[in-house]
């Protein structure tokens, strides 16, 4: 698990740090004004059915069908499922597509009611998200093939994807946007096209992996594909509560003042960098071996697999978001104080990072825990717990706008995040599939300290570092974030938190994989 884990890791820190030079790109040029406000809900609508259609429930239900076929029935029954339920999303994917295309009008007047007052921020948006609408299909189509390749357990060509959507973005807005209306729509139609690009990379590392895809074949609702169907519906709502709450976030941000989504995006996307890099790296390589593990009934292997899981989850994720809160000033103010991005909407969305990093380990346990019901084949549990986490949510959305602002929609997902994680960990325990052994149960109280020390550390030392100006600014965030990192796997090693014999000894495997 920890090679793929790695793997993943590794290629989206590469995408993240990508994303974060498009993001700095955007707010130079953007600011937080109605332009770009009209943008980031064009680029959420398709990526929030992509995260429900795709990535969410799909990968869901589909992976460990997938990696069962492939160790008990063998590759070519494996493809052959894989092309069938390529051929079924192709089709009601691109019945969705068409169907939003037609009635944007009226699903932005749900989604964003607080346009309507607008009408030319509500055109913009509708006009913005008919053009990447269509990036639904491809990306969702790339989750499938991912899903196979994660399946076979070739992680590179999936994780990697991503960057090319940060590379085509940046590059329409570069060179496209004298060519179109405005600077978002250059943007729009970069998103569009590295969809096509991201479906294209996938299928080819799919064909050199030995399974060459035909995902136009007609499409057939053999029992294979319907048990995966079957599966995947109460996922639409389980796997993806936390997208689930986007739908809310839009809603209410819609009244807010202008530049609240803007806000909301820019500290959601440095946020997402642990998210991405830990998350999504835990829960790709945990799913197909957990479900392994299940199917060939080694309980004891995959209870320490989930404990493993959460021990690194925790190991990276509390440093991560003690420090993006003690530091979000520091880091909002380096990423993007430049051009349209002044000083005012850098303190807005220092105040949105910090509440989101809030709940940055439990959007990263809900990925650890959600596998331990997938993998047994259980997507109906995981509903009622996200419905739970939607409602709580939406509530907490209404109690805190009103006197936070986009501030408290940020701190209401981040609530109802760790409402999400506690009910599944304890649904998990109830079951006896997963039990805090006792090398987590001595280890995460450890973890914690040393994150609390790191960022009282940080706080003193922001304090004397910042405000920094000019190029100064940069090496002291990077001197900030270094003394940070230093100081926690110090104290966590002096809290006997981490162990220097098992690092070593990971190092030591390493080398001799290298060898190998």
């Amino acid at each position: 698990m920890l090679r793929g884990v790695l793997t993943v890791g590794g290629w989206t820190m590469a995408s993240r740090i990508l994303g974060f030079a498009r993001d700095m790109l955007i707010a130079a040029t953007l600011g937080a004004s109605p332009l770009a406000d009209a943008f980031f809900v064009a680029l959420k609508l398709p990526n929030l059915f992509r995260r429900l259609f795709g990535e969410g429930a799909f990968n869901a239900a589909f992976v460990p069908a997938f990696a069962g076929t492939l160790a008990v029935q063998g590759p070519r029954v494996a493809q052959q499922l894989a092309e069938r339920m390529a051929a079924i999303m192709a089709l009601w994917l691109s019945l969705m597509v068409v169907l939003g295309i037609l009635f944007m009008p009226q699903l932005m007047r749900v989604l964003a009611p607080g346009f309507i007052g607008d009408p030319m921020k509500l055109g913009l948006a509708v006009e913005l998200t008919r053009i990447t609408f269509p990036y639904l299909l491809f990306i969702c189509l790339t989750a499938l093939v991912s899903g196979v390749l994660n399946g076979l357990d070739r992680f590179a060509a999936a994780a990697a994807a991503p960057i090319f959507f940060n590379l085509l973005s940046m590059s329409a807005l570069l060179f496209l946007t004298p060519f179109v209306a405005t600077p978002a729509h250059a943007l729009a139609w970069g998103v569009t096209l590295s969809g096509v690009v991201q479906l294209g990379l996938v299928l080819f590392a799919a064909a050199r992996a030995g399974m060459a895809l035909n995902i136009l074949r007609p499409p057939s609702l053999a029992p294979e594909v319907r048990e995966v169907l079957r599966r995947m519906i109460p996922g639409v709502i389980g796997a993806s509560a936390t997208q689930l709450n986007l739908v809310f976030d839009i809603f209410i941000a819609s009244f807010l003042p202008a530049g609240s989504f803007a806000y909301l995006n820019y500290a959601d996307r440095v946020g997402q960098l642990p998210l991405g890099v830990i998350g999504a790296a835990l829960g790709t390589a945990m799913l197909p071996l957990l479900s392994r593990q299940v199917r060939a009934g080694e309980s004891l292997s995959a209870h320490r697999t989930m404990n493993r899981a959460v021990e690194l989850a925790l190991l990276l994720c509390l440093p991560a978001a003690i420090g993006q809160a003690a530091a979000a000033v520091p880091i909002v103010q380096v990423l993007f104080v430049r051009g349209a991005f002044g000083a005012e909407a850098a303190h807005a969305t220092a105040a949105a990072l910090a509440a989101y990093a809030i709940g940055l380990p439990a959007y990263v346990l809900v990925k650890i825990f959600a596998p331990g019901f997938f993998a047994r084949g259980d997507t109906a549990t995981p509903v009622k717990v996200g419905l739970c986490a939607v409602a709580l949510n939406l509530t907490l959305n209404l109690l805190l706008t009103p006197f936070l602002l986009h501030v408290g929609v940020a701190l209401a997902t981040a609530l109802s995040a760790w409402a999400n994680a506690l009910a599944l960990a304890w649904l998990l325990r109830r079951r006896g599939h997963f039990l805090a052994d006792r090398r987590l149960r001595r280890r995460a109280p450890r973890l914690l300290l040393a994150a609390l020390l790191m960022g009282a550390a940080i706080l003193a030392l922001g304090a004397l570092l910042f405000p920094a100006t000019g190029l100064w600014r940069y090496l002291a965030l990077a001197l900030l974030i270094g003394a940070g990192a230093g100081g926690y796997f110090a104290t966590g090693f002096a809290l006997g938190a981490l162990s220097w014999a098992e690092l070593k000894a990971l190092l030591r495997r390493r080398r001799r994989a290298r060898a190998a």
